[in-house]
Formats: C-alpha cells, sequence, structure tokens
C-alpha cells in the first residue's frame, strides 16, 4: 500500500540548526553563529521561561483553560471578538483551520512566488490547486494589489505575506484593502504578519471591522521567541467565526505553549528590545556587507551573492549556485545564514538579524567569503 500522490508537495526546506551543522563540522554548537532561520537571539521572555517551568507539572491535563485564557489576551489585544481569535499550533497551524474552513475539492489558493512553501502544500493537502503571482526582483519585490491582481482568476484564497519571507518587502496596508476590495466575494484574503512585530506598517487586524473577506495570521516563533513551542493564531472576520470549533484539531495548542505565550505577551521590554536589535542589525547590514541587499521589514536581510562569480569570471553555471557556496563557505567559517535556493532565488542569501555581536560576526565572516570567492580563478 502507498500513500496518494504527493509528488507535486515539495518538502519545505528549514533552516539547518546548529547541532546538526557542528556534528558535520566536528565543531561544539557554542562555536557557531545561527542566523538561518529568523529566530529570536534572545530567546524566549524571562516570563515566559518562569512560566514553562511552572506549567510543568501541569502537563498531565488538557489546556482547556489555558487555551480560553490566550484566547481572550488575544482578542483584547486587537480589540476584537475571542471567536475571531483562533489559536494554533504554529502560524502553520491557523493556515490549515483556514484551508479547512474554505477549500472545496478543485478550489484554487493564489500564492507569491517566491514565497512560503506551506501555502500551497497546505491547499494540496485538502485537495486545493495552486496558482503564482510573481514577486519581482527587478521591482525591489513590490507587493502591490495591481500586481496581484494581474494574476488573480478568481481563487479562493489569495495569500499575502508581510514582511515577505525571504524578501523583507512590505504590503502597505492601501494595497491589502485595495486587493480585498478587488477580488471576487467568495474570495478570503489571507494576511500572514509572522514578522509583524518588526515593521511600523499598521496590521491587517484593522481592517476585520468593515472587511468579512480578510484574515490575518500571527507568531509567536520570531518577535516573541517561542518558536521551539509551536504557537501561534489567525484573527478572522466576526460573520464566520464559529466555524473554528468545526475546524480545530482538538487541544492543538499545547498547556505548556499557551502559558507561554500569555506570558511572552505581558514583557513589552522583550519584544521591544529584539525589535530595536533587528532594526539595528538591519541597518548593519545594508551599511557594511559587501553584496547588494534589499531593504527589509523583517527580522532578516536578503543580499544578492551571484554577482560575486561575475566579478570573478566564473560563468553562469556557478553563478547559479553562488548562494549555496557562500552559505557553504560561510557555514565552514562558524556562521550560517540561509541559501535560498529554494525559494527560487539561487543568487541569494538571507541573514537573520542576531544580537549586534552575532550580526557584526557574520558581516564581517561574510565579506570575507566573497573576498575570497571573488578572487577565485
Amino acid at each position: 500500500m502507498q500513500p496518494r500522490d504527493l509528488s507535486a508537495n515539495a518538502p519545505y526546506v528549514p533552516g539547518r540548526g546548529t547541532e546538526e551543522v557542528a556534528r558535520e563540522l566536528g565543531m561544539a554548537p557554542e562555536e557557531l553563529v545561527k542566523l538561518s532561520s529568523n529566530e529570536n537571539p534572545f530567546g524566549p521572555s524571562p516570563a515566559a521561561v518562569e512560566a514553562i517551568r511552572d506549567t510543568a507539572a501541569n502537563v498531565g491535563v488538557y489546556p482547556k483553560a489555558s487555551h480560553t485564557d490566550l484566547t481572550d489576551a488575544l482578542a483584547e489585544k486587537w480589540n476584537v471578538a475571542s471567536e475571531q481569535v483562533w489559536v494554533s499550533p504554529g502560524a502553520d497551524g491557523a493556515l490549515d483551520y483556514l484551508s479547512r474552513a474554505m477549500l472545496d475539492p478543485d478550489d484554487e489558493v493564489l500564492v507569491p512566488t517566491p514565497g512560503f512553501a506551506y501555502y500551497g502544500m497546505s491547499a494540496r493537502y485538502h485537495h486545493g490547486e495552486v496558482a503564482e503571482y510573481p514577486l519581482a526582483a527587478e521591482d525591489d519585490f513590490a507587493q502591490t494589489a495591481e500586481g496581484i491582481l494581474d494574476h488573480y482568476e478568481g481563487e479562493r484564497i489569495v495569500y499575502v505575506t508581510t514582511p515577505h519571507n525571504p524578501t523583507g518587502s512590505v504590503c502597505p496596508l492601501p494595497e491589502i484593502e485595495a486587493l480585498a476590495n478587488g477580488v471576487d466575494d467568495h474570495t478570503l484574503v489571507v494576511v500572514d504578519e509572522a514578522y509583524g512585530e518588526f515593521t511600523e506598517e499598521p496590521s491587517a487586524v484593522t481592517l476585520l471591522d468593515d472587511s468579512d473577506n480578510v484574515a490575518v495570521t500571527r507568531t509567536f516563533s520570531k518577535a516573541y521567541g517561542l518558536a521551539g513551542l509551536r504557537i501561534g493564531y489567525a484573527v478572522v472576520p466576526e460573520a464566520w467565526a464559529d466555524a473554528y470549533a468545526r475546524v480545530n484539531t482538538p487541544f492543538a495548542a499545547s498547556e505548556v505553549a499557551c502559558r507561554a505565550a500569555l506570558a511572552a505577551l505581558d514583557d513589552d521590554e522583550h519584544v521591544e528590545t529584539t525589535v530595536e536589535t533587528a532594526r539595528w542589525a538591519r541597518e548593519h547590514m545594508y551599511d557594511e556587507l559587501d553584496a547588494p541587499t534589499w531593504e527589509s521589514g523583517g527580522n532578516f536581510v536578503l543580499a544578492e551573492v551571484g554577482d560575486v562569480f561575475e566579478r570573478g569570471s566564473k560563468g553562469s553555471e556557478t553563478e547559479s549556485r553562488a548562494a549555496a557556496a557562500v552559505a557553504d563557505a560561510s557555514q565552514r567559517e562558524g556562521v550560517i545564514v540561509r541559501d535560498c535556493s529554494s525559494f527560487g532565488l539561487p543568487t541569494c542569501v538571507r541573514i537573520s538579524c542576531g544580537t549586534e555581536a552575532q550580526t557584526r560576526a557574520a558581516v564581517e565572516t561574510l565579506n570575507a567569503v566573497l573576498r575570497e570567492l571573488e578572487a577565485q580563478p
């Protein structure tokens, strides 16, 4: 017996972890600087760590009260009804819930390319079809309603990522509003704001008062530093909020994750430190990295490294492996960055924002790697 045909689903390729790379290189994990997965370099809030410890003795019970408490806290944060908040195991879980709620077999979704592979994967899990709209490097990966609607053909869900991963581009709120007004009545615009804390652009949650075709997903993985607990949520229109009970996996968000998220929500100082450090790190990379970069609204910067091979006269075949070559060489020097070939950007690497020390070390290492590669015959 075999599973159904899953060949259309390209596996999600995560950034490499420190333990994995350390074993491969014969190094200690603490010798490595990992800037490949857009994680919080400060880790979780101390308050969240304390909540995790305090909750350990209670993991023998289902997370009913904690789930309700977190839902209510998020509803208060966003000034929406509690029924509009769909707590989930990571933002990926929220994307799945929305697919379950919206898609019939053969329904189509429209996703950005480059972009997060899980949008299409989630749709296909529910027997949906996937169409794409491009974000172009020559346009600085700009996201506009017109650009998306040019490729829109009545899909059931349209995905927008802002700030966008891996490019960092932001879709301004007026553009999202124009998009929501420009699609058909049956289309849901899903706005993925996983990196929303790192930009000053207002959240699309503000559109929900007047729109019943916009949903927003958010996560505690990035600014809140809870990536290992897998906790996220969606905020949906009030008119169809009761669908959650019909699509939610029972008790999917764990007791530990819910309690840690509640504690993290109250620690504004930790989030502010994280966001301010990311802004500093972005500026440092723009100014000091010896490779072209794109302006980013997230906690990462995308850099074009393919031109170093042109300067080094290595030819187009080698240039097409530029990101892999730079990432591999940087990794051997103890700095892990993201090769963006899996995003369809084989001449780009993505560097997460670390602490000031980590970011300085990463820039110095990458500059040395670029000089070495450029000098090779």
